[in-house]
């Protein structure tokens, strides 16, 4: 900005947060999106409930640490959404890797389903106004939180009962979830190497720049 604008009052545009830093929204997104896949090919019934300890792993460095890490960027970047959403969901995958890995539940007996239930209801909840303030970021974004929004329900009902139909469903969607985020993180990533956009992901509406999407 010149003296002359400087003295007609003239304010410079604000720096964007943390422009110098890379886009943390493919990292969250691909974390989320593995370790979701695998638990969700067990949920579903593809692969038999005697593997689920091969998530414990995916859970803790991938899912847990890696998405904590993404969320941290996020908050550097000025990104409250991207930030809330990577921070929340790493810290579901280390209670999930805590819960099934490092806690003993064998004395809960048929109370177990209903813990586990309100467990994932709760998570139903959260992410279903997750879904209300994805409304204004993409539609690649928005199906991703919609697809688990039905997904934590399906899963938390299908525990109350339980339900082994239900969770089975639940997996399914699980999957959906899982291949919506890998789509919306090859987006982001692709984005940057070809500088141009190789996978639309459909702004829904215009926002502005500190309130960045979590795939830009």
């Amino acid at each position: 900005m010149s003296t002359v604008e400087s003295r007609v009052g003239v304010a410079a545009a604000p720096p964007v947060p943390g422009a110098h830093i890379a886009d943390p929204a493919p990292l969250g997104l691909a974390a989320f999106a593995l370790t979701t896949f695998v638990l969700s090919l067990v949920n579903a019934g593809i692969i038999p409930v005697s593997v689920e300890p091969v998530v414990f792993g995916l859970a803790l460095a991938y899912g847990g640490v890696g998405q904590l890490i993404a969320g941290l960027w996020e908050f550097a970047k000025g990104n409250t959404f991207g930030a809330t959403a990577f921070v929340s969901y790493g810290g579901f995958w280390l209670a999930y890797w805590y819960l099934t890995g490092h806690t003993d539940l064998s004395k809960a007996g048929a109370d177990l389903h209903t813990g586990v239930g309100a467990f994932l209801l709760a998570w139903g909840i959260f992410t279903l106004y997750m879904a209300i303030g994805a409304l204004r970021t993409n539609v690649a974004t928005f199906v991703v939180f919609a697809l688990l929004t039905i997904t934590f329900f399906l899963l938390a009902f299908g525990d109350f009962g339980p339900n082994e139909t239900l969770t089975k469903v639940g997996g399914w969607f699980g999957l959906a979830t899982a291949v919506a985020a890998w789509y919306t993180s090859f987006a982001g990533v692709t984005a940057f190497t070809f500088k141009r956009t190789i996978l639309p992901v459909r702004p829904l509406a215009p926002v502005a720049a500190p309130v960045a999407v979590v795939a830009r």
